[in-house]
């Protein structure tokens, strides 16, 4: 039986580069996408990863991407959305360049993907789309983050919302809740809106900011969990549809989901007054 194949978006870096790698030990094939992949070296001495030039939010470079990744596997099996990016401030004071880049990299681009997939898997016989999504998008749990969290609500509302219309053809979906994890570059890559004229949000801005940058790195995740849910999904290990990772996520959740509505947010506002 021929070696199963796995497509992944945002290998460059972070929990894209280790589920690129853990695959590959594992045997399977893999396609590992970024933007740059003239600059990868690491996953270029794998002999069953190939790298393709991929912005998920340009649909021609994922229509080529996927094309190519086809005709050099010639099927993909499981296929992770795992392309991120945050906007973090004030809605009033977002650009808005970021507010469109958040959402067409964390929902468009996920779009852009499956569109492009849900033909090869049908013709195939089947197939698994894993969205990698965030606590944030079953949950709030941080102010100024309004624009993430509708990009990663969206995401959970296009799986669920796909469910119906892709399980008679076979084609699966799971979702990865994850929180913060060790070893990623989220924070640096972090977009702030911010205006030095409209001081009203300055206290709480600095607040989060405060709280991210010296976040008690034991209660981060180790990201090797989050590859091995992954890894879960992807060989029938787990048929779960929404996977939250760690505690954070999964005492949010328990919380959001036992109180009314308006005393979830009034607790999450009062720790940031």
């Amino acid at each position: 039986m021929a070696n199963k194949t796995i497509f992944i978006t945002g290998t460059s870096t972070g929990l894209g580069k280790l589920t690129a790698i853990h695959f590959a030990k594992l045997g399977w094939n893999v396609a590992a996408t970024m933007r740059t992949p003239e600059r990868e070296e690491e996953l270029q001495q794998y002999g069953n990863v190939k790298l393709f030039k991929l912005d998920v939010t340009k649909v021609d470079q994922v229509q080529s991407a996927a094309d190519q990744a086809i005709a050099a596997f010639g099927r993909i099996d499981v296929v992770v959305n795992n392309a991120g990016m945050g906007t973090y401030g004030p809605l009033e004071l977002a650009e808005e360049k970021d507010i469109d880049w958040q959402f067409a990299v964390n929902t468009r681009g996920p779009i852009n993907i499956i569109r492009k997939f849900v033909p090869h898997f049908r013709a195939s016989g089947g197939g698994m789309f894993i969205n990698i999504s965030s606590f944030m998008g079953v949950t709030t749990a941080v102010p100024l983050g309004s624009l993430y969290n509708m990009s990663k609500f969206a995401l959970e509302g296009l799986t669920e919302g796909l469910y119906y219309e892709l399980k008679p053809q076979n084609i699966e979906l799971r979702l990865i809740e994850q929180g913060g994890s060790s070893g990623n570059n989220f924070q640096n890559n972090i977009v702030w809106n911010k205006d030095p004229n409209v001081n009203v949000y300055d206290e709480m801005i600095g607040k989060v900011a405060g709280m991210m940058q010296h976040a008690d790195s034991s209660r981060l995740d180790d990201p090797q969990i989050i590859v091995d849910a992954i890894a879960a999904l992807a060989t029938g290990e787990s048929s779960k549809f929404r996977t939250v990772i760690g505690e954070d996520g999964n005492n949010l959740l328990a919380m959001r989901n036992s109180v009314p509505i308006e005393q979830y947010l009034e607790t999450i506002a009062q720790g940031y007054k």
